[in-house]
């Protein structure tokens, strides 16, 4: 039994064992800091005899079995067991003290530095409920719950479902009946003195032919905000409600299903580790989207974007549960869809498949190029693996796939397919090929080869225009496809528009654009033949379809000395992108990468697409270029690069605020120290406002250049400014970028010694400060440390704290054939799965640098 790794087979045996019919849950939150009461009453009935175990995480464990007391076996690794059961129905009490969270898995308690008030939240996936009630953890056992939990008089407690409250003694009763059927992974509970906004959603839900007869038209969902009080002053609930409300009625409108959990509330919660958690009518997000400095609208978008794949998890996760962890990839890469696409025609982000084609697509390319890629469908044996899988495959490749499906079958079909798979699968579990085949029924079309081409195989094809050209006009044109790599070489089938563009009246537009299925290695395209010739091709224009898209070498040399000029941001996005992956290939130099960037930054009208070519210069020259190039010139043209555009964007603007945050990031040179100092004293360029998040990364910047003599008193009175949370984050930060030798060991101690006990939060920003610009020379000492403790460490620390610390503190600044070496003596021995895919995934980034910089040199 492997209660805190299960693996699909246990899973499996437990679901054809048993099924579970009911939870009550009693929580007591009023006994120590430390430590919270759960007694768990849990109904269910056997199907044949047998052995299983329920999981469960705690300190101390007493249980009964149908009234008699029951003293089996329990260990936090195995659970506790289930003996010798025979068919009937059971009732399962189990009295146990668990421990709280400080790492964001299980029931995480946190205390704000700013007014020392406690907030609790849950977090359980992938299979962390275990960490608050015992329970069969895993999705397809699905139930109702009571929840019930005994507070101080002044908090407040959200969960699923709606709570009444009544006074016990000194304390608060909060109950609430959920009356639905849920996985467990996807049961909240969230107290303490957290602010609250109230509104309600008024909308109908559209009918289609697919939609349930039973369903209601007109509809009203009651609506909540909540964060923590000292931040409330900055939470923006108009604007996170009108949001809200518009993916409310995209998703009434395509759906064809209510929305089935009642209300509908969304916290802001303290030392969150991922982005949101799609909870039934209770959703997490992290709170640093209680934007308390001054941000761009990017951050804003990126929000949206969060809130609304969130909310398509209420359909495509929570209404409808995948069977096994297997299918883990549709339900993210499901709702990553569905926010790009509700963004896009819902809100004012009406350009968000120009940010998907630019940061999701980015982080699916590279995660697909990585020695552990694996098919979309991922073979997910055990909990394990599921947790490694939370990646650019499932998000991003996985929504690119679905995208591309949409444009092989047609949006009405795609969505048509989707209404009937909630239609008869509500409340229940499903896998992937009941999705397609629904699919399949909407649109007519045998979408089997489909799904082998695209789910079962790894890497990515790359696309390329094939022509030549007589007298100005095309005499021929085609589409070649090499094999998808890594992997087998597949070629797929792709449904892509082509698009020419010229440079007309000093801008450049699109002249002409077909629209085609292509497979094989190559596609003629007719349509083209006899058409002037462009200056630039595009052969996956509108980003129809997931590949790399090469450039002609007339169209890169046009874009080299045009990008500024190209109208359309689509079209634009795509030209970074095709620089980018270039020069991640080492087909583009490194500097010549950074001069695109130089020439084409600041006439860049895309946000987001400005803040990610800035983060791509910064890789480009940290990692990519040669480093003694780097050194005498290529640091100085970035950080004068950068400058510039601070200095030329309109004063207040986002571009402005962009350029002044990437600056903050990179190894500075005399005039950005001028500048740090300047906004320390109170002086910045004009429309710039210099708040406590601006000053934080001038002082971290000024540490970690040498540049502060006293740092721990400039840290401390910067505290006096700033005694919020995310101040203390930003301290955390600041006092490990202290740049010095014995200052980074005793950093890189504190944070790779599990029984130091640091949050979550602090660990993360202590490695930022740790890692930051400028402290390769002090980190080499851990270049072979590293690799002596990863192994314990891995062993002991939970889950999400082994995964981020390991990748934050790994030896990125050895790029050498040394480093190399170390990383391949490691990869030699015997570890677990996890962590060698981890190593294996950085050294070949590390690789991938080393040659980069060996290209940029030559």
């Amino acid at each position: 039994m492997t209660s805190i790794n299960l693996t699909r087979a246990e899973a499996n045996h437990r679901a054809e064992l048993l099924k579970v019919s009911h939870y009550d849950i009693e929580l007591d939150l009023t006994k120590t800091d430390d430590t919270f009461e759960s007694v768990t009453t849990v109904s269910f009935e056997v199907r044949q005899p047998g052995d299983t175990f329920i999981d469960l995480r705690a300190d101390r464990v007493k249980a009964t079995l149908n009234g008699a007391d029951y003293a089996a076996d329990y260990s936090p690794e195995t659970g506790l067991a289930l003996t010798n059961l025979q068919p009937g129905e059971y009732t399962l009490v189990v009295d146990a003290t668990i421990p709280y969270s400080h790492t964001g898995q299980g029931l995480h308690r946190f205390v704000d530095p700013a007014d020392d008030q406690p907030y609790l939240y849950t977090q359980f996936e992938t299979a962390d409920a275990k960490r608050m009630f015992a329970c069969f953890d895993q999705p397809d056992l699905k139930a109702t719950y009571r929840i019930s939990a005994l507070t101080p008089k002044e908090w407040k407690l959200i969960t699923n479902a709606a709570t009444t409250v009544t006074a016990e003694g000194e304390f608060a009763r909060h109950t609430a009946e959920v009356d639905y059927q849920l996985s467990t992974y996807l049961v909240a509970v969230c107290a303490g003195p957290y602010h609250e906004v109230k509104d309600t959603w008024k909308g109908e839900l559209t009918h289609h032919a697919e939609t349930p007869a039973d369903q209601p038209h007109e509809l009203e969902i009651p609506l909540g905000i909540y964060c923590r009080a000292s931040i409330a002053s900055s939470l923006d609930a108009d604007r996170l409600f009108t949001e809200t409300k518009q993916g409310f009625d995209w998703y009434h409108r395509n759906f064809g299903y209510a929305y089935p959990f009642g209300k509908y509330d969304q916290l802001f919660v303290p030392e969150f580790n991922m982005g949101a958690m799609e909870n039934a009518g209770c959703v997490t997000f992290r709170d640093e989207y209680v934007f308390t400095s001054k941000v761009t609208r990017y951050r804003y978008e990126r929000r949206a974007d969060t809130i609304l794949h969130e909310m398509a998890h209420m359909w495509f996760g929570d209404l409808v549960t995948m069977q096994w962890w297997d299918d883990l990839w549709l339900n993210e890469s499901f709702a990553t869809w569905s926010a790009a696409i509700s963004q896009a025609e819902e809100t004012e982000y009406d350009t968000a498949w120009v940010t998907f084609a630019n940061v999701e697509k980015s982080w699916a390319y590279q995660q697909d190029q990585l020695p552990s890629t694996h098919p979309v469908f991922a073979d997910a044996t055990d909990i394990e693996t599921v947790e490694q899988n939370f990646d650019g495959i499932t998000y991003a490749k996985g929504s690119s796939v679905l995208k591309q499906l949409q444009a092989y079958v047609g949006r009405e079909a795609f969505l048509a397919g989707v209404r009937r798979h909630f239609a008869r699968h509500a409340f229940g579990n499903a896998t992937f090929n009941d999705l397609l085949g629904a699919f399949e029924e909407a649109s007519g079309r045998d979408l089997s080869t489909w799904a082998d081409q695209w789910l079962k195989t790894t890497g990515i094809n790359t696309l390329s225009p094939s022509f030549t050209v007589q007298d100005g006009v095309y005499e021929t044109f085609a589409v070649k496809q090499e094999g998808a790599q890594p992997g087998a070489g597949e070629l797929r089938t792709h449904r892509i528009a082509v698009g020419l563009y010229s440079l007309v009246d000093g801008r450049v537009i699109r002249t002409d654009r077909v629209e085609l299925d292509i497979e094989g290695e190559s596609t003629d395209v007719a349509e083209l033949v006899g058409k002037p010739a462009a200056d630039l091709v595009l052969v996956n224009d509108d980003d129809l379809t997931y590949c790399l898209m090469s450039l002609d070498p007339a169209s890169l040399a046009f874009v080299t000395e045009n990008i500024a000029l190209i109208d359309d941001p689509m079209a634009r996005t795509l030209c970074w992108s095709a620089a980018w992956e270039m020069t991640r290939a080492g087909q583009m130099k490194a500097r010549d990468f950074l001069s695109l960037v130089a020439a084409g930054a600041s006439s860049e009208t895309e946000i987001a697409v400005l803040e990610r070519i800035l983060m791509q210069a910064t890789t480009a020259v940290a990692s990519y270029a040669d480093p003694t190039w780097a050194a005498e010139t290529g640091r100085d043209q970035l950080a004068h690069l950068l400058l510039s555009g601070l200095n030329s964007a309109t004063p207040g603007s986002d571009f402005q605020l962009a350029f002044a945050q990437a600056l903050a990031k990179v190894r500075p040179n005399e005039a950005a120290l001028d500048y740090f100092q300047g906004i320390l004293n109170g002086q910045a360029p004009a429309g710039l406002l210099i708040d406590a998040d601006l000053r934080w990364w001038a002082l971290t910047a000024l540490i970690a250049a040498g540049q502060i003599e006293d740092p721990d008193s400039a840290i401390t009175q910067e505290l006096e400014r700033d005694k919020s949370a995310s101040g203390q984050n930003s301290a955390w930060r600041a006092e490990a970028a202290i740049n010095t030798e014995a200052h980074k060991k005793s950093i890189f101690d504190e944070v790779t010694e599990v029984s130091r006990g640091l949050s979550n939060l602090a660990s993360r920003h202590k490695i930022e400060g740790l890692t930051f610009a400028g402290a390769a020379e002090n980190l080499a000492q851990f270049n072979q440390r590293y690799y002596e403790l990863a192994d314990q460490f891995w062993a002991d620390a939970t889950s999400e704290i082994a995964l981020a610390t390991l990748n934050g503190v790994f030896p990125a600044w050895d790029i050498s054939e040394a480093g190399l070496k170390r990383a391949d003596e490691f990869l030699a021995g015997d570890h677990a799965a996890g962590l060698v895919r981890l190593v294996s995934e950085n050294r070949d980034r590390i690789a991938r640098a080393l040659r980069n910089r060996g290209v940029d040199a030559s």
